[in-house]
């Protein structure tokens, strides 16, 4: 399938009717269609998506399903789509789009060429659509349904997005991370490798079995299967509502970021530099300084209470000389009392012990004698040491205490003091550096436009905070939700088991689920082939587009329920995370992938790429020109900026496979397509930039 002609008629930067011819040469499969930023290029992408899919378009890409709630709902979104210098001609009500598509096959039906073209008329609200068989209207297509035709035999709307696709945003395939997102585009894969229709089968199949088997229901059994039905119903109601609920949240906080980004650049050029966030944390960190210093401050009294005593020197050790002699007076006694008594005991004792030895009398006086003596002689040594007036009168307990803080003097007091001083300094100048910043930061607090910057920032923030709490509440609601239908279902499928089957819808029975066991089957092992293909079509694209040969060394596909993922190997088998890839890197796998869903689809269709070679360095932008846009398609549109995405080498490599060139134009605000020979588009655009520097 290829398209022929595009026709343009007032749509958005496109005033009046611009149109295009696509026709190829042979072997000639790439077409460039070359503008300035604001020129249309992404215009042009957005109106093939609208003639092809209307309102359905916010199916194709998150991007419209955007636009569209951002302008209140379709019909608003469809008034944003007139060309504005022609919404001051009453004349002009009207907007269209057409495209003429060549070498469709559609069975049964030989034709030539398809025209497709949607209409929206201003005055009337009216959107019409009208699709044409070799110049005439067809049975087929009126009795399937225009929208179902295009979708069944043209291009399924859910695929859409690997055919008409931003280069550079395309790496969000290699950033799913989540479940809801992996199964997001498993369905898309599905539908691309023909897998989804199988699946369709399979529910239908299934749909027929609980159908056959409900028909012999009693009408006891029927009213309680209608109350389980209803309970199910409401539940699976209530979770897409959520899911539902958790797309909308994330779309309004993308938005109310997008928004808080921008306040921040207007405040930064405003001179204010410091985020709010920044200015937050730099407050709490004051606080927390303030109270530290107060902390230091309370240790530091504690040790000046000791500083009288560090002063007076010499008079302390007095102090201690003092209170060191009165407690030998006040206590030394005490002691020499109690050793004399001991001493008498021991003697006593020593005494009766020689009486037991029947010592002679005298010898026993003698030694009697001595020992008396030596315990005077002792004593008396002892009561000559202590000397000196009692002053003042410590009790055991102060003089202790006195010792402690004497020791703490001597020892630990220096460097506690020194350690508190120099916590005091460093706290100090972090405070003094911190409230200089906040003053900076708040320089201008009078400048009513940075204040208001700042307010609705605030309030854009406080938004985004609102809006997480309340996703983390759907989410867990989401948890308890499917917990309760999976009860649920067991439950009814339990009660389902009790039900006997009409005896005419006994055979049919047993039919349908023998097909739904092959078919089952079948879609197992068509999975597993297109897994391995998949895997083998991707790695041979990521070894032909990239430079690092040995970098991924091959690509797993793994298949679990309804989810698909793809792993990168190094050449141990390890997993490289995507995240690690460069955004080159995620590009260029992203950009393998799609080469190989397209090739694995075997549907023949036009790709349209916006932003080509944005990420990529000279290397892959080479690979991919010789590799990729060759290959993927019979028919290639590019949407670059010259000098930028496609220089005039890389150009120059293209031309072997360049069918036409084509230039955007602006004057005034709205822009025409103009055809340009291939050899001329670089000097054609070089006049034109030369044009608007003077």
């Amino acid at each position: 399938m290829k398209i022929n002609k595009i026709k343009l008629n007032n749509f958005r930067i496109y005033r009046g009717l611009n149109e295009i011819d696509l026709r190829s040469k042979k072997d000639k499969n790439i077409t460039i269609i070359a503008g300035k930023n604001g020129f249309g290029k992404t215009t042009f992408l957005t109106s093939l998506i609208w003639c092809f899919y209307g309102k359905l378009m916010s199916q194709v890409e998150d991007k419209y399903k955007l636009d569209i709630r951002n302008s209140g709902g379709y019909e608003p979104y469809l008034d944003s789509l007139l060309n504005r210098a022609e919404k001051l001609n009453n004349d002009i009500n009207t907007i269209s789009i057409e495209i003429e598509l060549a070498d469709l096959s559609i069975p049964s039906i030989p034709c030539k060429t398809v025209s497709i073209k949607r209409e929206y008329n201003f005055k009337n609200s009216k959107e019409t659509l009208t699709i044409l068989i070799d110049g005439d209207e067809s049975e087929l297509t009126k009795s399937v349904g225009y929208e179902v035709f295009i979708n069944d035999f043209i291009l399924p709307r859910e695929i859409a997005k690997f055919f008409f696709f931003d280069a550079e945003k395309i790496v969000s395939l290699a950033e799913a991370k989540s479940r809801s997102e992996l199964r997001s585009l498993s369905k898309a894969y599905s539908e691309v490798l023909g897998i989804k229709k199988y699946e369709e089968l399979k529910k239908n199949l299934e749909s027929l079995l609980v159908k056959l088997n409900r028909r012999g229901v009693s009408e006891l059994q029927q009213e309680k299967l209608d109350e389980l039905l209803g309970t199910e119903e409401n539940l699976e109601k209530r979770i897409n509502h959520n899911e539902d609920k958790q797309v909308d949240i994330d779309q309004q906080a993308l938005v109310l970021k997008v928004k808080s980004d921008a306040l921040q650049e207007k405040l930064i050029r405003e001179g204010n530099s410091i985020t709010l966030e920044e200015l937050k944390v730099m407050k709490d960190r004051r606080d927390d300084l303030k109270q530290n210093s107060q902390t230091i401050k309370t240790s530091l009294k504690k040790l000046l209470d000791l500083t009288p005593l560090v002063i007076s020197g010499k008079h302390l050790g007095n102090l201690k000389k003092q209170l060191d002699s009165e407690s030998k007076v006040l206590y030394g006694s005490l002691d020499n009392k109690i050793v004399y008594r001991e001493l008498e005991l021991f003697s006593a004792n020593l005494l009766k012990s020689l009486e037991s030895l029947n010592l002679e009398n005298d010898l026993g006086l003698k030694i009697e004698d001595k020992i008396k003596a030596s315990l005077n002689r002792q004593l008396d040594k002892k009561d000559n040491k202590i000397t000196g007036k009692v002053l003042l009168d410590f009790s055991e307990e102060r003089y202790r205490e006195f010792e402690a803080i004497l020791n703490n003097i001597k020892s630990t007091f220096l460097s506690q003091f020194n350690a508190i001083v120099n916590d005091e300094r460093i706290n100090r100048a972090l405070l003094n550096r911190t409230l200089r910043k906040i003053k900076e930061a708040e320089a201008r607090k009078n400048n009513h436009l940075a204040k208001q910057f700042r307010d609705e920032k605030l309030d854009a923030d406080t938004q985004i905070e609102n809006l997480t709490d309340a996703k983390n509440d759907l989410i867990e609601e989401l948890g308890g939700l499917k917990t309760k239908i999976a009860s649920h279902r067991k439950v009814r499928v339990e009660y389902e088991k009790d039900f006997n089957l009409v005896e005419t819808d006994k055979k049919k029975y047993e039919v349908t689920k023998v097909l739904l066991v092959k078919v089952n089957s079948l879609i197992v092992k068509i999975k597993q082939q297109k897994k391995y293909s998949l895997q083998k079509s991707i790695s041979l694209g990521l070894r032909k587009l990239m430079h690092k040969k040995d970098f991924i060394a091959n690509v797993r596909v793994n298949i679990i329920d309804d989810v698909m993922d793809i792993d990168l190997l190094d050449k141990n088998d390890s997993i490289i995370d995507k995240d690690s890839l460069s955004k080159g890197e995620q590009q260029l796998y992203a950009t393998a992938l799609l080469k190989a869903l397209v090739d694995e689809s075997g549907i023949k269709f036009p790709v349209f790429i916006d932003s080509p070679l944005q990420k990529f360095d000279k290397y892959h932008s080479q690979n991919i020109i010789k590799e990729f846009y060759p290959s993927i398609s019979e028919q290639v549109v590019l949407f670059p900026l010259l000098e930028k995405e496609l220089s005039e080498n890389e150009y120059e490599l293209l031309k072997p496979n360049l069918n036409k060139a084509f230039l955007i134009q602006n004057n005034k605000g709205s822009s025409i397509l103009q055809s340009i020979p291939v050899d001329n588009l670089f000097n054609e655009f070089k006049k034109e930039k030369n044009v608007y520097t003077h």
